[in-house]
């Protein structure tokens, strides 16, 4: 396993940055009509870490294989993330199912990004996490992929129809509502699907001895204790835009980057998350919402 190092100075306050200790993102889908971009970009202009994990699906070659799809935003997120790796921020890829085919370069650093297949990060407090994708865990995948590919042509069509359907709320004045997330919420099958892909990663860890995991493919943004394992799921870029930061002193929290900036700034195709229950702070905060803590 590669050691990381730890770069300097990026520790203190910044008047217009929020800095953090590690920074976790993942199921991005660049190449894909549904990512949220201009949301990313955002998000990554306002904030620094010393550690930036990128959790898998970062790209999605599946959809790519079929139809070319590449906006001037996506081709900015990959600049930006290699802006921050060359100014010292330690960048690591974990490749997921969508992006698998950088799973042939683990052990190799490109302009700066390490790419790994799994790694340990070890958070301020000394809690050692498992931070992978979780592809693995997902028996559709594994097993029947043309399954897979099904269950992929039909998320297509739910985010498709989540677009028009929040064009037609912006214009009538409503906020931003994921048709996907709410699916997942409701359907009993979803719901008992991520009930066990999370006890089976969180399994997983406590076989390797770790105090918790970090892992995301399911887009479904979560911090919760599974028998004295800590499960962390950073959630995704196409419907709730959320990441998983640590501070400073090894707390572990969910942003959710914020509902008006979609709305508001980025117009009907680049819209914020779903609230998962969380209280929403002002733009003076950078517009975010915590959503849970360990």
């Amino acid at each position: 396993m590669v050691g990381l190092r730890e770069p300097d100075g990026l520790g203190g306050a910044g008047a217009a940055t929020t800095r953090y200790r590690a920074i976790f993102i993942s199921d991005i889908h660049l190449g894909t009509r549904g990512c949220k971009s201009e949301m990313l970009l955002e998000f990554l202009r306002t904030t620094e870490s010393q550690y930036l994990y990128l959790v898998g699906d970062i790209v999605d070659g599946w959809r790519l294989r079929r139809s070319w799809y590449w906006h001037q935003s996506h081709n900015d997120v990959v600049q930006k993330l290699l802006r921050k790796a060359r100014k010292g921020t330690q960048v690591v890829l974990v490749p997921g199912n969508h992006d698998e085919l950088a799973r042939d370069y683990v052990g190799m650093q490109f302009g700066g990004v390490w790419v790994l297949g799994e790694t340990i990060h070890v958070t301020a407090d000394g809690r050692r996490m498992l931070v992978l994708h979780g592809d693995a865990f997902d028996g559709v995948i594994t097993y029947a992929r043309w399954l897979a590919l099904l269950g992929d042509h039909a998320y297509t069509f739910a985010l498709w129809m989540n677009h028009g359907l929040n064009r037609l709320r912006v214009a009538l004045g409503f906020g931003y509502w994921s048709l996907s997330a709410y699916l997942k919420d409701k359907v009993k099958g979803a719901v008992s699907y991520i009930s066990a892909f999370e006890v089976a990663v969180a399994a997983e860890a406590r076989r390797r001895g770790a105090d918790g995991v970090i892992c995301g493919h399911i887009h479904k943004a979560e911090i919760r204790d599974i028998d004295g394992v800590l499960y962390c799921n950073d959630g995704d870029w196409v419907e709730s835009c959320t990441a998983l930061v640590e501070h400073w002193d090894g707390r572990l929290e969910i942003l959710t980057w914020a509902n008006q900036h979609g709305a508001n700034q980025h117009g009907a195709n680049q819209h914020g998350a779903d609230q998962h229950g969380a209280d929403q702070h002002g733009a003076d905060q950078h517009a975010r919402q915590p959503a849970r803590v360990a």
